[in-house]
């Protein structure tokens, strides 16, 4: 059972994309010789609950198809329990939208994928562990705060079913919105607690997020730390104009931007925030982000 793939796959993502090519992928995988056991989600959140039992009967390798949504609901299925343990693989068939975590490793799409889980080819990669006052998650590409998360509540809440027209009315409503707030926090080994106001905060396992933003892109997937990226106060017009440093990477030089490599963050905010992580939306009250070194392989 240990050396079978269990297949997670969300039909619905890609906007039904997935379903219509996962039969054709997956017949490629076993052509190759791939053992896969394939089981298809229905609802959100199911993926975790589905991993987290298979865990139990044995299996290590997974495969999610589907976007960065699938991925992130399999890695909180399989950690906790899994930081324990051998490092259990992940490997990936992107037939999502955004599918950012793997950008970080190549834009060959499914086809590259393909080549990588019928070469075997995987490497370690760190997940990172967000506590908060209701329990604890899992991550291994990035979570934000701010303006990023403020736009993906919107679209999710309020247009999650108008495609990119959604998308565009989320992001002017926050335009016009455009709050600039602290959330505070202390980094690890540092005496002082930031409430500095922000545009946003990421903090980065990996360089991309929304597809192509190159959001962190001094993050490295398994070097035991958080990428943490941090925009300051910038105003609407400074934003709008540097919008296309954000696909590459040189938004960091901004006078108002900053970076840095960290081990942990804690956090003192008063409330919970809305927060984006892996492309999901959370309501979360935060208290501490740390690092699962190298607690994952990842087939790349």
């Amino acid at each position: 059972m240990t050396e079978t793939f269990l297949a997670v796959v969300n039909p619905a993502a890609g906007g039904g994309r997935c379903r219509k090519l996962v039969g054709p992928t997956l017949d490629r995988l076993r052509a190759g010789g791939i053992k896969l056991e394939v089981i298809e989600t229905t609802a959100p959140g199911q993926s975790t609950q589905i991993v987290r039992d298979a865990y139990t009967r044995g299996f290590r390798r997974f495969l999610a198809v589907g976007g960065d949504g699938t991925s992130y609901e399999i890695v909180n299925g399989l950690f906790p329990r899994a930081a324990n343990h051998e490092s259990p693989t992940l490997a990936f068939l992107p037939l999502g939208t955004g599918n950012s975590f793997l950008r970080d490793f190549g834009d060959g799409g499914v086809q590259l994928a393909i080549d990588a889980i019928l070469a075997g080819r995987s490497k370690p990669c760190d997940v990172l562990r967000l506590t908060h006052q209701a329990g604890v998650i899992h991550y291994i590409n990035l979570l934000s705060m701010g303006f990023a998360a403020d736009v993906a509540t919107m679209r999710a809440r309020r247009f999650s079913s108008w495609g990119e027209p959604g998308y565009q009315l989320s992001i002017f409503s926050q335009l016009v919105r455009f709050r600039r707030r602290p959330f505070p926090l202390r980094v690890h080994g540092e005496s002082e607690i930031d409430r500095r106001p922000c545009l946003f905060l990421t903090f980065n396992n990996s360089k991309y997020t929304g597809g192509t933003m190159m959001i962190a892109p001094k993050a490295e997937v398994s070097d035991g730390l958080i990428e943490y990226v941090r925009w300051g106060p910038i105003g609407r017009v400074g934003l709008i104009r540097n919008l296309p440093t954000l696909y590459d990477g040189t938004h960091i030089n901004h006078p108002l931007a900053e970076r840095r490599a960290a081990k942990q963050i804690d956090f003192y905010l008063d409330a919970p925030v809305d927060v984006m992580v892996d492309g999901e939306v959370l309501t979360l009250h935060c208290e501490t982000l740390d690092v699962l070194p190298s607690a994952l392989k990842v087939v790349v």
